[in-house]
């Protein structure tokens, strides 16, 4: 917290305050919701899926992208992700301590919650693992733990720095050495970090691709017009990486005035950043011609019907924004002038992440809400139950991303001294 001058304090602690605010009354609209059963949510038949489950898709797609690009640039060699690796990392703690709120929002019983965990019991039952619920359940704890696995150990030699700054007699530097592991810098100890670390970005890479694909599963086992498809697994990872990477725009550029990390974060890596989502924008434009390709080949099928029913049916509003927003906006980020200006990226940032929640609502909606029979067609909108849960979602993944990232270094230590010692005394830093 030394970085910040008492106004920079005082405005970073009202934000955290104003956030816990916004969450606290959307659990208190949840206990509602507990109190008086599902009913007071939207969720009716057809549609038994509605915005909670879109929101934990989305929500996941934002957790797995930001550790997914920190290893991979890292494996790559990619020496300007020394700027955005911490970001990334803590939002997908974050954002994954979000998604798993909505399956058990989602649940009539809450406090059964526990019953999708493999656990030895005394009633000598065992999980269904036929169900989606016990798959996103596995898949998604494995991956947290691992996140935070590599999210920890990219601190230990912060820490360790954190430690030997505050002198060793006070609460925080003795937190701090106990999380540094007795970390001294030696080279053996280099050596080990080095090796461990890029073990952890292999892995790290596999398990994103597997875990997303686990959650595009639930949706593709389904016999559902406009779910059943092998498209969805490689389909929901694109989408997970554009998603990510646009909300690490949307953090990154408040958060370097805020958080005070300006010279660090500079043009040059924001404009990085949005030649990926120009590309990754690409991806997702072919996908959703291939989709739109293998519906309209065999006309009158009921995959036909159903996209014809997302085209021009009570969804089609939003199916338009939603190309708009994920395959029209990002375009201009073919202008390298865009690329370099703040607020055409934080601009084009918000409106991605827009279209990709909508996206999800989409997939979710559109397909239960036209099924195969037409008798049991209907129309799902949400309740307001249900749009202040999805807002208070967003001040609580805000809350704790903005509270960890203000109690730990933003931007490596040891990477950025690498990136000066790499570029030589002639390093101009850009803001």
């Amino acid at each position: 917290m030394e970085r910040w001058t008492l106004p920079g304090m005082l405005v970073y602690w009202g934000i955290v305050g104003m956030l816990g605010g916004i969450w606290s009354l959307a659990v208190a609209v949840w206990a509602y919701q507990i109190y008086h059963g599902l009913a007071v949510a939207g969720l009716l038949h057809p549609v038994m899926w509605g915005t909670y489950i879109a929101t934990f898709v989305f929500w996941i797609g934002i957790a797995h992208s930001g550790t997914l690009m920190s290893a991979i640039l890292f494996i790559f060699r990619a020496h300007w992700r020394a700027s955005i690796a911490r970001i990334a990392e803590t939002m997908t703690i974050a954002a994954i301590m979000t998604a798993l709120l909505f399956p058990i929002t989602h649940l009539g019983r809450p406090w059964r919650a526990y019953w999708l965990i493999p656990y030895p019991n005394e009633r000598g039952l065992w999980i269904n693992f036929s169900s989606p619920l016990i798959w996103d359940a596995v898949a998604i704890g494995t991956y947290f733990v691992v996140s935070v696995l590599f999210w920890w150990l990219h601190l230990i030699p912060d820490f360790a720095t954190l430690r030997d700054h505050d002198g060793g007699g006070r609460l925080r530097s003795r937190v701090f050495g106990s999380l540094a592991l007795g970390w001294t810098g030696t080279a053996h100890e280099w050596r080990w970090f080095r090796n461990t670390y890029a073990v952890l970005a292999g892995i790290i890479g596999v398990l994103v691709v597997s875990v997303h694909s686990v959650v595009s599963w639930d949706f593709s086992v389904a016999i559902v017009p406009g779910w059943h498809s092998t498209l969805f697994a490689p389909y929901f990872v694109a989408g997970a990486i554009f998603s990510g990477l646009a909300m690490i725009l949307v953090l990154l550029i408040p958060g370097r005035e805020l958080l005070g990390f300006r010279t660090h974060v500079t043009n040059r890596h924001l404009d990085r950043v949005a030649q990926l989502m120009l590309t990754l924008s690409l991806v997702i434009t072919y996908s959703y011609g291939i989709e739109l390709f293998f519906a309209f080949r065999n006309a009158g099928s009921f995959e036909h019907r159903q996209f014809m029913y997302r085209l021009t049916g009570s969804y089609a509003p939003l199916f338009w924004v939603t190309i708009a927003c994920n395959s029209i906006a990002p375009l201009i980020f073919v202008s390298g002038r865009a690329r370099r200006n703040p607020n055409v990226l934080l601009a084009v940032a918000v409106i991605v992440t827009l279209g990709m929640w909508i996206e999800r609502f989409l997939i979710v909606v559109s397909s239960l809400a036209h099924e195969y029979d037409s008798y049991s067609w209907g129309t799902y909108r949400p309740t307001y139950v249900e749009w202040s849960l999805v807002i208070g979602s967003f001040a609580w993944f805000l809350f704790w991303f903005l509270l960890i990232l203000g109690h730990i270094p933003p931007v490596p230590i040891a990477e950025q001294k690498e990136e000066v010692l790499r570029s030589g005394p002639g390093l101009e830093v850009q803001a």
